[in-house]
């Protein structure tokens, strides 16, 4: 998508900002800077709290803590998808014991209680940080939560993102779940931080309500409040100083396009008549309800740990199925399938009833399909209650699992799935999967790539590093080339390859990934007109010609310029 960064005069005067490309989409408006802290004279007044007792303040503090946790629960229940995953992990994370536990240790220790809050969380955040991986994402999450209790604790109405008055351009260093998911898209024009990655949890709602969005932006908090600037969520781009008139045309373009976009109503098809399955990722049954309601043909990823992440005891077989029928029975009809996706819990999505604590390094830890070595009842029970889901609603069901390492792991997977008369598959997240892709294929029905997971193991970089969001970059050529790959094997077995990460919702990416051999994308829903789209102007020897461009770059920026160029 052109901009008009290449005027000289312009960008001499105002350099164009650069960061990591999230959300397509072009805007122009007013900087609103977004500042997310309790005032200064608020805390300076409560001081101590002038608590009597160790138990007064850490009444105060469960008090506290219980209407901020509330708060989270009620902003997920009128949520779906990522949106209320992450809204519920934050208010599970607000409860935990452990916190409460360093609190009070504070408490004791001598400190007044905003002081131990301060402590408990900064300890928790230096844990998650030396942990790596998706942990040290909920780093931005627990001062999230601090700057809540805190508010409760001094009076003041919880800080967040007042919507604006007037559309604007949302500036930020970073936006807590719930600060995001709580965005309005008619008066957030475009959203841009100076920290995340590609697929922090920014990011993955930003994509979800379709806002345009640029993350890891440096020195954003610099751009003049109130001042207009152009943002590109395709290019990554964030430009002062463009004239009205040439931001307007530029805009008024992307609006047509987008017009164009949302009437596409597929199924998807390369212009030359090559089929490609458009999927949809779902959490519930509402987010169900409402990607059925997209031009989608079934579900590519349903996420069955986001049903459970509020729960402390190990629902039954039976109320499983329940929950599992609820996501079912809308693509019962259509001869649609849905690809249930077998508890991803561990790293930063920890369950109670099925994850290990105090692990050095979750995310490379006992997640995924490895918490059946220990608990094999655990899988047995949620593959019972699947089988009598898919029964139960005549429903196509594709079983995977996730973080699957080793063939051994999976053919012991594909029997179980098998004898229960469902289609067995696994997620390709480690290398080693991709690697051994056609022999994996010998022992499972199909295979799906895991792009979130796959892009950190493969560069060995946490997500959420803004300073690594170079290398968590999908478009990175090892992450493709291990891609290709698996999408190879797929057509040397004939059994279908899908990509259920978030690099799927690219409709750039999207191009080369076909172009590759993927049969298969699975998305957000309010990605999947867009992609379409842009799969209908393309033949399937272009898209050949953007997989070997994005293969064949030096860099991700590289390879997004040679796809963009080929297209035209």
């Amino acid at each position: 998508m052109a901009t008009i960064a290449s005027n000289a005069d312009l960008t001499a005067t105002h350099p164009v900002l650069r960061g990591t490309p999230v959300v397509p989409g072009l805007a122009f408006g007013p900087v609103l800077v977004v500042t997310q802290e309790v005032s200064p004279e608020a805390v300076a007044s409560y001081g101590d709290g002038g608590h009597a007792t160790v138990d007064d303040a850490l009444g105060a503090f469960d008090r506290a803590v219980a209407t901020v946790a509330e708060g989270y629960a009620a902003k997920a229940a009128r949520a779906s998808g990522a949106a209320a995953e992450v809204l519920t992990a934050s208010a599970g994370l607000t409860r935990d014991k452990g916190l409460r536990q360093a609190v009070g240790s504070r408490l004791e220790g001598g400190d007044g209680l905003l002081a131990a809050v301060s402590g408990a969380v900064e300890q928790f955040v230096g844990v998650f940080t030396a942990m790596g991986g998706l942990m040290a994402e909920r780093a931005t999450d627990l001062r999230d939560i601090e700057r809540r209790v805190v508010a409760r604790l001094v009076g003041e109405p919880e800080p967040g993102v007042a919507p604006p008055e007037v559309p604007s351009i949302v500036v930020a260093h970073d936006l807590a779940p719930a600060d995001t998911a709580s965005l309005a898209p008619d008066l957030v024009l475009a959203l841009v931080t100076e920290r995340g990655g590609a697929t922090s949890h920014t990011a993955i709602i930003a994509r979800q309500l379709g806002i345009p969005c640029v993350v890891g932006v440096a020195d954003a908090l610099g751009l003049a409040p109130g001042g207009r600037v152009l943002v590109d969520g395709a290019a990554g781009t964030v430009e002062p100083g463009v004239s009205e008139s040439d931001a307007r045309r530029l805009v008024e373009a992307d609006r047509e396009r987008r017009v164009a976009v949302e009437a596409w109503t597929g199924p998807a098809a390369t212009a030359d008549g090559t089929r490609v399955t458009l999927l949809a990722n779902v959490a519930d049954g509402e987010s169900a309800r409402v990607a059925a309601d997209a031009p989608v043909e079934g579900v590519g990823l349903f996420r069955t740990e986001l049903c459970f992440l509020d729960r402390r005891d190990e629902p039954t077989a039976d109320e499983q199925a329940d929950i599992y029928s609820r996501v079912l029975e809308p693509f019962a009809a259509g001869g649609h399938h849905v690809v249930v996706r077998t508890l991803d819990a561990g790293s930063d999505k920890p369950i109670a009833f099925a994850t290990l604590e105090d692990e050095e390094n979750p995310a490379l830890g006992v997640r995924g399909l490895r918490l059946a070595r220990h608990n094999p009842q655990l899988l047995e029970h949620q593959l019972d209650g699947i089988a009598t889901a898919a029964r139960r609603t005549g429903t196509d069901t594709w079983v995977m699992a996730p973080m699957v390492a080793t063939v051994g792991e999976a053919a012991d997977f594909a029997e179980r799935v098998r004898g229960r008369g469902l289609k067995p598959g696994v997620m390709v997240e480690v290398p080693s999967a991709a690697l051994l892709a056609s022999r994996f294929l010998e022992v499972v029905d199909f295979l799906s790539i895991g792009t979130n997971d796959l892009t950190q193991y493969v560069m060995a970089a946490d997500r959420l590093a803004t300073d690594l969001a170079h290398l968590t970059d999908p478009w990175q050529p090892a992450v493709l080339h291990l891609i290709a790959i698996t999408a190879e094997a797929g057509r040397h077995a004939r059994k279908p390859v899908g990509v259920c990460g978030e690099a799927a919702a690219d409709p750039l990416l999207a191009v080369a990934l076909v172009g590759m051999g993927v049969t298969s994308l699975s998305m957000a829903p309010a990605a999947v007109r867009a992609v379409g789209a842009q799969l209908a102007t393309v033949t399937a020897t272009t898209c050949a010609e953007a997989a070997e461009a994005a293969l064949s770059a030096a860099d991700p920026q590289a390879g997004r310029e040679a796809v963009r160029a080929l297209l035209g």
